[in-house]
């Protein structure tokens, strides 16, 4: 069998990327990268600051030169901000490096998950359910079309994602593989 790809996590906030790319680079045994918190430690900066002095623009170009810089290297795992896929050159560059797999979640499985965090500069508003689900109509089109796999997050346990995700990339490599 062939080595697995690069595996690159997209998905909205709340999605479980960051616990999900974590558990999974861990049951692999590859490095793992989360787009936003290398950011924040390129920076010295955390994303809220940089919303603040840059505007989302700023940040979505440090978000760029960021994917640009994870997608060149092999064997690893990756989970993107929610908003990577915004930009056909981030799509392009995420679909050319690896195997993408979507975390899809509700946009009630969002507000729980988010309903506390103070870190998500889209959201220190008010009516966080109506710009999630503005999010959501927006970016759900794109997540879909840019992935190869599709996994459902909410109402499960991250391991049992992280076993379907392995279960499902498993195949896309070696489809001859006996179905367990």
């Amino acid at each position: 069998m062939q080595a697995l790809p690069n595996l690159i996590l997209i998905g909205p906030m709340g999605a479980g990327k960051s616990t999900i790319g974590r558990l999974l680079a861990a049951e692999l045994s590859r490095e793992f990268f989360d787009s936003d918190h290398e950011i924040q430690a390129r920076c010295g900066a955390d994303i809220p600051w940089i919303f603040d002095v840059e505007g989302e623009s700023g940040f979505r170009d440090r978000e760029t030169l960021m994917i640009r810089d994870l997608t060149r290297r092999d064997g690893v795992v990756i989970a993107t901000g929610g908003g990577a896929v915004l930009r056909e050159e981030n799509r392009r560059m995420l679909r050319e490096s690896g195997t993408v797999i979507y975390l899809f979640t509700t946009v009630e499985q969002q507000l729980r998950r988010t309903a506390k965090d103070r870190n998500r500069p889209l959201l220190q508003r008010p009516d966080k359910e109506a710009v999630l689900r503005d999010m959501f109509s927006l970016r759900d089109p794109l997540y879909r079309a840019t992935a190869d796999v599709v996994v459902r997050t909410d109402r499960r346990g991250p391991r049992a994602v992280v076993n379907e995700i392995v279960r499902r990339v498993t195949r896309l490599v070696d489809p001859l593989q006996c179905k367990a």
